[in-house]
């Protein structure tokens, strides 16, 4: 059986993700890895058979997407043309996690493809939504990659489709314990902004950037160019940990049991619906990194609330779960059912 697993490179969790599903995909088939995307940190470790420019979003340094460089980096005819030059009839099965190219190729050339996502299970039904629904945002979700059949991650099990995070070994191999300091990463703020509010709090901070090349201390603040290995040592052993509301980031934190405050995205639905769950499940949220929040940036210092959540180790099971439901008996779907069956 061919396989190909179509991975979106925007931002470090698909990636981190991927590195522990592929292991379980080479065994059931001859897999390719399809890759687009520019603006993740982290290495797949894998030979990767396409690599695509894609859509990629663009992280800004006030606290949201840089619309401007997003637009910029946009190069339309490139994408319709991967698009339409992807051969997706040569594969069995098609894995998409929130990757364009491949799945409009699949829509267009009218071949099945498989969502196994964090954002397939953020537009269900049953997950945690914000109080004001951003519509715009919603059809992004639902539509820049879309499938017909769709298994996601989210911190609950909201329904039979939605599993619980997939907890990459490296974090699950970490000894943890608690030292005197807290690890941030806020990819979308400058290190200006950063400084500005942290140096006004009674703690140490180790905070991994995407926006500087050497590291440096200011006061209480240690600035430390992103790196994975070092970003796992200060997580295994800090206080707590403040960073926006993504996915994997946050579940990582919760899985080590570690303090947790999150900053969603500015613009971003998805950070404001992963916000909405966390919320629920009793995590500091704060609307954005300003000096007026100084009284709840304390608050989160001084409290010891750390939500007790259990992610197992599924990744095998969640796997063959998908090849038995669309592979052995079958995959039968109309081409307007864009959702969960």
């Amino acid at each position: 059986m061919r396989i190909l697993y179509a991975i979106q490179g925007t931002g470090n969790g698909h990636i981190s993700r991927a590195r522990d599903i592929i292991p379980v995909l080479r065994q059931y088939g001859e897999l390719d890895i399809l890759l687009s995307g520019t603006q993740s940190d982290v290495g797949l470790d894998y030979p990767v058979r396409y690599k695509l420019q894609g859509l990629n979003f663009i992280f800004g340094k006030k606290g949201g997407i840089d619309i401007g460089l997003t637009l910029k980096s946009m190069k339309l005819f490139r994408l319709l043309r991967e698009i339409w030059s992807l051969n997706v009839h040569q594969y069995d099965l098609i894995i998409n996690d929130f990757e364009p190219v491949s799945a409009w190729a699949c829509l267009l050339k009218a071949k099945e493809c498989i969502g196994l996502s964090h954002q397939s299970a953020v537009i269900h039904p049953f997950s945690p939504k914000p109080d004001k629904t951003d519509w715009i945002g919603y059809l992004i979700l639902k539509y820049y990659a879309p499938t017909k059949m769709a298994y996601g991650f989210h911190f609950m099990p909201y329904s039979n489709k939605i599993h619980y995070p997939i907890i990459r070994r490296e974090v699950r191999a970490l000894e943890v314990r608690e030292e005197n300091y807290y690890t941030v990463y806020l990819p979308a703020y400058n290190e200006e902004r950063i400084i500005q509010v942290l140096s006004k709090l009674k703690a140490k901070f180790k905070v991994f950037s995407k926006h500087s090349q050497k590291p440096f201390q200011v006061g209480n603040i240690e600035i430390i160019p992103i790196n994975n290995k070092l970003y796992l040592e200060s997580l295994s052993a800090c206080k707590g940990v403040i960073c926006g509301a993504g996915f994997e980031g946050p579940a990582e934190a919760l899985f080590l049991q570690k303090k947790l405050l999150v900053i969603p995205m500015k613009g971003q639905y998805e950070q404001q619906c992963n916000a909405a769950a966390l919320n629920n499940l009793g995590v500091t949220v704060l609307k954005s990194l300003k000096i007026k929040h100084i009284s709840v940036l304390t608050e989160f210092l001084i409290e010891d609330k750390k939500p007790c959540l259990n992610f197992p180790d599924e990744t095998e099971a969640i796997i063959q779960k998908v090849l038995m439901e669309n592979i052995n008996l079958g995959y039968l779907v109309t081409t307007d059912s864009l959702s969960f069956s």
